[in-house]
């Protein structure tokens, strides 16, 4: 019977009009296809990821350069499974070749936590005796345990329990009613669930007890704020609308606009990535690769409160948990306006059958402001353009916070990622009159916020004009020479300082901004024919606060990532994810991902190579009253421009909004568009 559903499924992959992109995710047919194959060979499993295995950059390369000519890369399926007796194993799967190419017991790791893991907890919590008996302890009697609440945490890691076994935590909440928001009313102890048992094996308890909170609920639902004084009646409407539609062109998940060109990935963990970025550069008269492959790669949240079980608190929602799980399907709560374009994506669940995240990626376009401008001060001739750009998004909801990324491309050339934090902050109780000793913040009567960081790692893989780039730290530095001397009279000589990176040791870098320091990535094989300049990218991240927790410390070993802003390591197809493949109870004894990788290639050559740049950037934030109930968003961005690799600004051909030339003053016309059909302003 499975067999035979292999086959049908098989007959429908080849009677498919339009083969799927290499690097499409994997549709809900193929998981199937992945799953009865599995199914057959090992019986029932419990399904962790079932993703595509993109094909080696090398192959893809050969096959993107001519796809009429070129073997289509296989689709193979990256699969991550438990067994009923609690064993992970890796694998691969041939969807094309119908067969399992690796099956490997990978002993001594846990696999991210999905939703369904995390849903489990909250019901075996409510029925537990000893959670039962800790809220009587604090004043919630037995027949209010439909009112407890908890947020589902991975453990991290806790030298009591190693990771053998599979855990959570859960921070505890009470809501006195349904509507109310859970995070006014923190508790104080902690439960350690065990997965594989459905059982709560341990719970922490402070030394000091804190009573539930008795202060009224501090909600946001709008009947709350309508009791409490209303909304504004000030705010008038702003309708965006593309009458003659967007401009831009999809053809399955490849999107082109406005000189761009990017395929639009999307996985379980990572979430969006943009594969094969490239431009049309109109005056070299071809399509010029920018990057193969961006991404939002990982990310840890430490918490800075340092009494247990606080120490535990520091998730990798990427590595832990998944970006693409945790993502919002935004048909209802879309943040885009405007004409849209959705994609969905197709996960696996833990029994195996294939689900979809409806409307899990939001494509659209939005004015930018002003492009450029210049005004003439000697006859008020006039050139102003306004921009465009188009926004590729998603959202993810990881407990209480959400995180909304936006990959933006800009008509000159310019990448863009910005991340908005909202949602709520993570508290816990405190009694009245309570030191919070720093680490935190009472954002409302008897609610503590902890101080905690969000510091995310972008994975960067530049192709810029070609595989073999180098990356340059540039600083800006003072001219040599003392003032009064010859080479620097007046003492006013500054200029770039570049640092070429020749190993991943040395390229081991924070941030200075007192240098305002960013990074080229550079085809040093390829001059720019003006500036005589290698054709680069620079990255330029401002908001790049060191990681806080001291070296040696617990985070610092598990985030090794995380403790430099910049990583440059060489290409390797199989090393995407900086933090190691499975995160969570980690020791961080060895550092695996990016501490690993450099510590067993520590004198590989990275210059003119196919290399890989790590950035890792976001913000420390101190929580206050501003931030509660529910935080308003917090946006940071970095940004990838493009430095000496076009012979001038490549947006000279997006039509002015105005403009008016001095020939046109004197002549006494009020100028236009751009157009021969308009002599007025739009």
């Amino acid at each position: 019977m499975v067999l035979e559903r292999v086959k049908q499924l098989a007959q429908q992959v080849s009677n498919t009009v339009s083969p799927p992109h290499p690097l499409d995710p994997l549709s809900g047919l193929e998981i199937d296809t992945a799953v009865s194959i599995l199914r057959k060979e090992h019986g029932k499993l419990y399904y962790n990821a079932v993703t595509l295995l993109e094909p080696p950059k090398k192959v893809m390369l050969a096959w993107l350069a001519d796809p009429d000519h070129t073997k289509r890369p296989a689709r193979i399926a990256d699969i991550v499974v438990i067994t009923t007796d609690g064993k992970v194993y890796d694998g691969h799967v041939d969807l094309t070749e119908q067969k399992i190419l690796k099956w490997e017991a990978t002993p001594g790791v846990q696999p991210l936590i999905t939703m369904e893991d995390l849903n489990a907890v909250e019901l075996t919590m409510r029925k537990d005796p000893k959670v039962i008996e800790q809220c009587g302890i604090i004043g919630i009697p037995p027949q209010d345990m439909h009112k407890v609440y908890c947020d589902p945490w991975t453990i991290g890691y806790d030298e009591r329990f190693g990771n053998t076994v599979r855990l959570q935590q859960a921070l505890m909440y009470y809501r006195p009613h349904p509507d109310d928001s859970q995070y006014s009313f923190p508790l104080d102890f902690c439960p350690i669930y065990d997965s594989n048992k459905k059982e709560i094996i341990h719970i922490d308890i402070p030394k000091i007890r804190r009573p539930v909170n008795q202060a009224p609920p501090n909600n946001y639902d709008v009947k709350s704020i309508e009791k409490s004084g209303g909304f504004r009646t000030d705010i008038k409407p702003i309708n965006i609308t593309q009458p003659e539609g967007v401009s831009f062109k999809i053809n399955g998940r490849l999107i082109e606009w406005q000189n761009w060109s990017v395929h639009v990935g999307f996985n379980y963990r990572e979430g969006i990535v943009l594969n094969n970025v490239s431009y049309f550069d109109k005056d070299e008269g071809k399509t010029r690769p920018v990057f193969y492959r961006l991404s939002l790669a990982e990310m840890v949240v430490p918490y800075g409160n340092p009494e247990r079980p606080h120490q535990r608190k520091h998730a990798f929602d990427l590595g832990e948990y998944g970006g693409g799980y945790m993502t919002n399907s935004l048909s209802l709560g879309c943040d885009c306006k405007g004409s849209i374009h959705y994609m969905d994506f197709d996960f696996v669940n833990k029994a195996g059958s294939a689900q979809t995240i409806k409307n899990a990626v939001c494509i659209h376009e939005e004015d930018a402001g002003i492009l450029f401008k210049h005004t003439d001060f000697r006859d008020d001739s006039v050139v102003v353009t306004r921009g465009r750009k188009l926004l590729i998004s998603h959202i993810f909801t990881a407990a209480n916070y959400e995180y909304c990324v936006y990959w933006i491309l800009h008509q000159d050339g310019t990448v863009q990622l910005e991340i908005k934090l909202t949602g709520i902050l993570n508290t816990y109780a405190m009694n009245p009159g309570e030191d919070t000793k720093g680490w935190g913040t009472e954002v409302y009567p008897g609610v503590n916020a902890h101080n905690h960081q969000h510091l995310f790692c972008m994975r960067i893989d530049p192709n810029i004009d070609g595989p073999n780039n180098t990356i340059f730290q540039v600083d800006a530095t003072q001219g040599p020479g003392e003032v009064g001397s010859e080479e620097n009279f007046y003492g006013n000589a500054f200029y770039a300082k570049k640092t070429k990176y020749t190993n991943p040791v040395e390229a081991m870098a924070d941030y200075d901004g007192a240098t305002s320091r960013t990074w080229e990535m550079a085809n040093e094989n390829k001059l720019n024919p003006y500036s005589h300049k290698p054709v680069s990218y620079k990255l330029v991240s401002r908001e790049v606060p060191p990681l806080l927790p001291k070296k040696g410390g617990l985070v610092w070993k598990r985030a090794g990532f995380a403790r430099h802003a910049v990583h440059v390591t060489k290409h390797s197809d199989d090393q995407l994810y900086p933090a190691g493949r499975h995160v969570p109870q980690t020791s961080g004894e060895p550092s695996t991902g990016l501490p690993q990788w450099i510590d067993a290639h520590p004198n590989e050559k990275i210059d003119n190579e196919d290399i890989v740049l790590w950035h890792t950037f976001g913000i420390t934030h101190f929580p206050s009253p501003e931030d509660f109930p529910i935080m308003p968003a917090e946006p940071m961005t970095l940004l990838l421009r493009p430095r000496n690799f076009f012979l001038r600004n490549p947006a000279l051909d997006v039509r002015p909004s105005y403009a008016r030339t001095p020939t046109q003053v004197a002549a006494g016309s009020s100028g236009s568009d751009g157009s021969d059909k308009k002599s007025v302003a739009v």
